[in-house]
């Protein structure tokens, strides 16, 4: 039984940011059911290469534990359908663009007007307030007018993107923490809420030390490539035979790391500050040092003496790793259609609600007679001929 078993989240969510919020709540225990638009679904189903047959692997990594519908909600038989649903659940997750959902009816004053107990979570680009709050929201614009790929990149050359949708999925983080809360509360007031979590937002709270940087110096922070802004030697060096990165976080690791590699600096960088002020100087010595060994040479070593490293690994070489099988982070669950389907697991680790992975990700549509009939009490006959006039 996980934390939040016999908890009902209806998912109108699309994309990521909200798939991934309600894959976190689903794999916490939560019935999720997913609806998604008849003969399409999520965006999503039709993003790939790769597909495996006809199910797309984007689709597939953020919508485990879930039950699919499909049901028009524009139409006003669907949408009644949709009513009964949300009179039923606790969380209702949307992420259309602001004022979407308002035109018809299913806003979020009059669904917690009409259910006080509901808490309804609102993704969007900017969030519901502001001057900006109806513009679209995608991954990549929010990486750029977040600042983030301003701070990543070489230093001599463009802005990059991060190799995941990191946008999306803090976004997706921050929605899930922000419905937890709002189910806490919900306990001791009987009252739900909104909650609102704007992916602008998400991304300016994930600068963390780069705005405190900002903040102190009203001088905006420069892309340095792998290394850190604030720490000497933190970032990626080439050993004889590939990259590897050293975190060397304190004066004592310093040390350490010195002796390993058999550096001798005087009573010269002894502190942090030092080291990062003689960056320029430093570094080429460190570089030079490190290129004599093969990484194993090194990461073998600095590891013994407690310097944090690790080689610079690919997919393959991470789910090769027995820490991850031992950490349950890729599991196996069926598909309806594709037989077994590796996932991701969690990396949510409690003692005695462990989340859990459950059923693998739906095909669309695959429960819809299921929830009709059995949650709202629909016949057969009846879901058949909502099929047949594209409701269902």
């Amino acid at each position: 039984m996980g934390p939040l078993d016999g908890l009902l989240v209806l998912d109108l969510t699309r994309v990521l940011s909200g798939p991934y919020c309600t894959m976190m709540l689903a794999d916490m225990g939560a019935r999720v059911i997913k609806v998604e638009q008849p003969g399409k679904g999520d965006d999503t189903r039709g993003w790939g290469p790769p597909f495996q047959q006809a199910e797309s692997a984007y689709f597939m990594s953020v919508n485990r534990n879930k039950e699919s519908v499909t049901l028009d909600f524009k139409a006003a038989e669907g949408r009644a359908i949709l009513e009964q649903l949300i009179a039923r659940a606790d969380v209702l997750v949307e992420n259309f663009r602001p004022g979407t959902l308002e035109k018809l009816g299913l806003g979020a004053a009059a669904m917690t007007a009409k259910h006080p107990r509901l808490i309804y979570c609102s993704i969007s680009g900017f969030g519901q307030s502001g001057p900006r709050r109806r513009e679209p929201g995608y991954d990549a614009v929010m990486q750029a007018e977040g600042g983030l790929m301003s701070i990543t990149g070489p230093g001599d050359g463009s802005s990059y993107r991060l190799g995941v949708a990191i946008a999306d999925v803090a976004t997706g983080m921050f929605a899930a923490q922000g419905v937890t809360a709002a189910l806490y509360a919900r306990e001791r007031s009987g009252r739900g809420q909104v909650v609102d979590i704007g992916m602008l937002d998400s991304v300016a709270a994930l600068l963390t030390y780069q705005a405190g940087i900002y903040f102190a110096t009203d001088v905006a922070p420069k892309r340095l490539g792998n290394r850190h802004p604030t720490i000497v030697p933190y970032e990626t060096f080439e050993a004889s035979d590939g990259e590897f990165v050293i975190a060397v976080g304190n004066d004592d690791l310093w040390r350490k790391f010195c002796a390993v590699a058999s550096l001798e600096f005087g009573d010269r960088f002894t502190t942090n500050r030092e080291r990062v002020s003689g960056y320029a100087e430093l570094r080429p010595v460190i570089a030079a040092r490190l290129k004599t060994k093969s990484r194993a040479e090194w990461i073998d070593a600095l590891t013994k003496t407690g310097v944090p490293c690790g080689s610079v690994r690919d997919l393959a070489e991470l789910f090769a790793d027995p820490q991850i099988a031992a950490r349950a982070m890729v599991e196996q669950v069926e598909h309806a259609t594709l037989g077994p389907l590796r996932v991701l697991g969690t990396p949510l680790k409690l003692s005695e609600t462990a989340p859990s992975i459950r059923t693998a990700p739906p095909t669309l549509g695959q429960h819809t007679e299921a929830v009709l009939t059995g949650d709202l009490g629909l016949q057969s006959s009846d879901v058949a001929a909502l099929r047949a006039r594209g409701i269902v």
